[in-house]
């Protein structure tokens, strides 16, 4: 783990309310994927939770850059972040975390809600660089349709490879896409598209009441508890 000053060299909005923010490091940066970074606004006080957070890395360790994803409030991070200009230089401290993904996983699996995708992306983007045959489940919740964060990524990698299949939902109102289902992800649904829950390593990442309540629904379908990795965003 290692302190470096990386640059903005770009910004890519992702939904109305979930932007990316791209540095570029003096060399490049090796991680996992899956792992995360710490943005550090307040060098003085390191302990300022405020305006120093973690965020997960939603790029592959083969790019040259870092990407960072988050959905923009009214925080004083969020405001700290999208005031950044072209150019300017942010601490950033990394790699961290250990829910990371392994090339030796022949089958993995996501239980995904919101901006939770983020380290299921530097995942997936990976997987796609090094044309890996990894079978992918990936099941991924948001309120509305407007907000499902990277989709155009997302059907792109599964056009490409067979071995990634994508199960969109939608809680708030009815879906337009015939192809994305209305509702949580349930016992009923992960039951209903998964026939080998119990073979695969499955991913969770989110706040912590949607870890817990995912976690429950891997364990009623035959999961192994050893299999089940999770990652909780607190304060995100």
């Amino acid at each position: 783990m290692q302190e470096i000053r990386a640059k903005l060299i770009e910004r890519l909005k992702r939904t109305p309310t979930v932007e990316s923010f791209r540095f570029l490091p003096p060399q490049k940066q090796p991680f996992l994927p899956g792992q995360f970074l710490q943005v550090i606004f307040d060098e003085a006080q390191r302990e300022n939770r405020e305006l120093n957070k973690y965020l997960s890395l939603s790029c592959s360790p083969q790019r040259d850059y870092l990407e960072v994803t988050k959905r923009i409030s009214d925080s004083a991070f969020s405001r700290k972040l999208a005031g950044l200009q072209k150019g300017e230089a942010v601490l950033l401290k990394l790699p961290m975390g250990n829910c990371v993904f392994k090339e030796e996983y022949p089958k993995i699996g996501f239980l995904i809600g919101g901006i939770g995708i983020t380290p299921v992306i530097s995942i997936l983007e990976y997987i796609a660089d090094k044309k890996l045959t990894t079978d992918v489940e990936l099941f991924y919740s948001n309120r509305t349709e407007d907000e499902i964060a990277f989709k155009q990524e997302i059907d792109a990698w599964q056009r490409q490879n067979p071995a990634i299949k994508v199960f969109y939902t939608v809680t708030d109102c009815r879906p337009k896409d015939e192809q994305c289902f209305f509702g949580v992800i349930d016992k009923n649904l992960f039951q209903q598209k998964t026939c080998d829950a119990q073979e695969r390593r499955l991913f969770i990442f989110g706040p912590p009441r949607m870890v817990e309540a995912m976690k429950s629904v891997a364990l009623e379908v035959g999961c192994r508890q050893q299999n089940i990795m999770t990652e909780n965003f607190i304060g995100y």
